[in-house]
């Protein structure tokens, strides 16, 4: 729903400033991340109402920050969407085995992403 907050995390600098100007003007409000460190960081303080996490990224990928946010009670439930090139279906299912909820190719239209994200955090 607009007015949440959503996370956005990705090494992409382009990539984070197309997204946020989407979901800016859908209403939401953003919050960016350049990895998953960064993006652990942001969350001692808040807790987004749902997270759009690149799967490749230096220093913490897309996987490791998952099993971060899967593990940590108050985040475990936030829910999260991997944006990414990858199309390998056992990447996938690895993925969604450690909670990811839903996936958007790389790369995508800024009315997908908006789509995307109001179905992701309903």
């Amino acid at each position: 729903m607009p007015g949440q907050t959503i996370m956005l995390v990705d090494d992409s600098p382009s990539v984070r400033t197309l997204m946020r100007m989407a979901l800016e003007r859908a209403g939401y409000q953003v919050v960016e991340a350049c990895d998953g460190e960064d993006a652990i960081d942001h969350l001692v303080a808040d807790t987004p109402a749902g997270i759009v996490c690149d799967l490749a990224m230096p220093r913490l990928d897309g996987l490791g920050f998952l099993r971060y946010l899967r593990h940590h009670p108050r985040l475990r439930h936030v829910p999260l969407m991997l944006l990414t090139t990858e199309t390998r279906p056992q990447i996938r299912e690895q993925t969604r085995l450690q909670g990811a909820q839903a996936f958007l190719n790389k790369p995508c239209r800024p009315s997908e992403l908006v789509a995307a994200v109001r179905r992701l955090v309903h």
